[in-house]
């Protein structure tokens, strides 16, 4: 594998300027294998490895799942073919390093796993693989180290980027401030077929698709896919216009991985908008291709090309469409954000608050894809259903595609959202059971006191949601900071500052204007200000917000449980002084007490006491009460215990002692 990869190290001149005294001459780089800008023709026809020769496998069946096409011996040699000329490439890139490097890089298990290789000015130079970082050599990167590689690539663009002729590798430069290369990152770029089975039938739909993924997670393989699929398998006219030649490869022959896809080169990142138009009104495209979507203008002319009615695949970076709608620039692909006012009845229907975010427009995409790795999608097949569900609280819908080990969709299923937003302000109107009150994380459970246990019901209702009144910070951004705080149900925004719980505002904006200052001291609201309008600052308010006012629910709560209970045992003793001077000694009656708690009905037992008066536990559990006995009734039975214990006495005398025992008649003898 290395042989192939690499060839012999004696083959190669010295291009180590550090550990070798012989010159690098121009010539002797264009003398190594695969290196130069113009390839020599009659080596590509006659070498079956060369990038020309390879055949793509042809996947005519719309369906995602191509078991079918990889079973067959066709696909199976194309995969060879594809391996080997992976190999071949990938030792293009390594041309570039030094060869003790080169050869330590070769010698690691997961070559064929290489993410990219970084080599930084007075650094140990660094290669990257799934599994961690591997140091390549002890030795610090020196100029000369950065000069022998950035001499073997391409002209770096505005963007500092370069790349090597017909190989899809990225050659990312860092400069100082005087523009010297002082870094280097060295990207590997693979063409991988089969990355995009999952979305087939998504392609096949002819709908516009948008691709969203953090750096690094595979948003350009699955791109550089669609578009040969597009090309190849269904025959549409595609046109990639490749910001930085990430798609097609770095050169004037684009690379073969795009199949018959055409591709427009941007000269600067800065005119790709003017391009996207250039590529519709010249070139008549079915599909265009565009890869990272990252400027308000590029958003524009995106939209602009949905609305000719022609198929847009692009990508941009985030990590959920909901990283889309709180972009600014970005906001326009899934057709805008707009704050807008409700009337009093729809606001009250909807069960929100009068001022509400919605979609300005149609979306530019008609489906969504989450990459959440190299092997799983999360799919939004209606992306303006998506926009809408998150504008509005809810969970959207959403399907999960999850590939195998041999690039076959095994797993997919669907993740169903919220139905509606009134199950949801249903739900924030339910009782919540006396028998487990919680209020901020603490948990009263219900005992016997049941006038305690409604108190604190009504007092939790009183406190939840609390409203708060926002002043100079858009109410987006702190409407984002409550859904991250997971508050959704306990915090509301008001547009009332007399019906708001506390006041948030912008620190600059809020000392210019003291009416409001005014208003809420009269109200007695509490302030709480942020220096910026970050979320981490707001978020941190909200905080210190919640927590204030739940100390004071808190206490509040607890005062009024020790309040109800002192209360109680006001009345139960009051019940039974009442009971005492009005029925059982003027009247001679005995009365019946209400169910008591155990602790209660013994406070009432020393009550009676101190008139001198009997009493009696009646009833079972929970409904257990006293009987207060009237004087005389206390007396006779006084007379009627005396008196059986008198009678039990005179039995005694009769029969005898309880231990005397009767003797028995003695037999005669016979």
């Amino acid at each position: 594998m290395l042989l192939r990869l690499l060839p012999p190290f004696h083959r190669f001149p010295t291009i180590n300027p550090i550990r070798s005294s012989q010159p690098i001459t121009h010539a002797s780089l264009h003398s190594l294998p695969f290196l130069g800008s113009t390839p020599n023709t009659s080596t590509l026809t006659s070498n079956p490895n060369s990038p020309t020769s390879i055949s793509k496998p042809h996947h005519l069946n719309p369906c995602f799942d191509s078991s079918s096409s990889s079973s067959s011996s066709s696909s199976s040699s194309s995969s060879l073919d594809e391996d080997e000329d992976s190999e071949i490439e990938l030792g293009r890139l390594l041309v570039l390093l030094p060869e003790e490097m080169r050869r330590k890089v070769s010698e690691h298990p997961e070559l064929h796993h290489l993410i990219e290789i970084v080599m930084d000015l007075g650094r140990k130079p660094l290669a990257r693989f799934p599994t961690g970082d591997f140091v390549l050599s002890n030795l610090p990167i020196t100029f000369q180290d950065l000069e022998h590689a950035t001499a073997q690539v391409g002209d770096f663009a505005t963007d500092n980027r370069a790349g090597i002729s017909r190989t899809l590798h990225r050659i990312s430069a860092i400069r100082n401030r005087k523009g010297v290369i002082i870094g280097l990152t060295c990207r590997v770029g693979r063409a991988m077929s089969g990355s995009a089975n999952l979305l087939r039938d998504l392609v096949y739909d002819g709908g516009s698709l948008l691709l969203i993924g953090p750096p690094g997670v595979g948003k350009t393989t699955i791109i550089r896919e669609i578009a040969r699929m597009l090309a190849d398998d269904y025959g549409k006219r595609v046109m990639i216009v490749d910001t930085s030649n990430e798609i097609g490869g770095d050169g004037d022959i684009p690379h073969p991985g795009i199949g018959g896809a055409r591709r427009l080169q941007v000269p600067n990142s800065d005119l790709q908008h003017k391009v996207l138009i250039e590529a519709v009104e010249n070139h008549m495209p079915q599909v265009i291709v565009i890869d990272e979507i990252s400027t308000k203008l590029e958003a524009m002319a995106a939209s602009t090309i949905a609305q000719r009615g022609i198929q847009l695949v692009a990508t941009a970076h985030g990590v959920t469409i909901e990283n889309l709608i709180m972009n600014p620039s970005l906001e326009m692909l899934v057709g805008g954000i707009q704050s807008v006012t409700l009337g009093d009845e729809e606001a009250s229907r909807r069960g929100v608050q009068k001022t509400v975010l919605e979609r300005r427009g149609p979306s530019t995409f008609t489906c969504g894809v989450e990459i959440i790795s190299k092997t799983e999608l999360r799919v939004h097949c209606n992306l303006e259903a998506t926009v809408d569900a998150l504008l509005s609280g809810r969970s959207p819908n959403f399907e999960v595609r999850k590939l195998n080990a041999q690039g076959i969709a095994n797993e997919i299923f669907m993740v169903e959202g919220d139905p509606s937003s009134d199950e949801n302000s249903s739900k924030q109107h339910e009782i919540i059971p006396r028998d487990a009150l919680e209020i901020n994380g603490e948990r009263f459970v219900h005992d016997e006191y049941t006038n305690a246990a409604e108190m604190l019901e009504s007092t939790l209702e009183a406190a939840l949601p609390v409203h708060l009144y926002v002043y100079g910070i858009l109410e987006t951004s702190v409407v984002q900071a409550i859904r991250e705080l997971k508050m959704n149900d306990t915090i509301g925004l008001t547009d009332n500052i007399s019906k708001a719980d506390g006041l948030l505002a912008l620190h600059s904006k809020l000392k210019k204007n003291s009416r409001i200052q005014v208003v809420a001291k009269s109200h007695d609201i509490p302030i709480y200000v942020t220096k910026t309008s970050s979320l981490l600052q707001i978020t941190k308010a909200i905080r210190a917000f919640m927590r204030e006012h739940a100390d004071g629910v808190r206490d509040s709560v607890t005062e009024d449980r020790e309040n109800t209970r002192s209360s109680e045992k006001l009345d139960a003793l009051e019940e039974a002084r009442l009971a005492i001077e009005q029925i059982v000694i003027p009247r001679g009656k005995p009365v019946e007490l209400l169910p008591r708690s155990s602790s209660i009905i013994s406070l009432q037992m020393n009550f009676i006491k101190k008139y001198q008066l009997q009493s009696e536990k009646i009833g079972k559990e929970p409904n257990v009460r006293l009987r207060i006995l009237p004087l005389h009734a206390s007396e006779t039975e006084a007379i009627a215990h005396e008196e059986m214990i008198d009678d039990l006495s005179n039995m005694d005398d009769l029969n005898g002692s309880h231990n005397s025992a009767t003797k028995l008649p003695l037999l005669s003898d016979w």
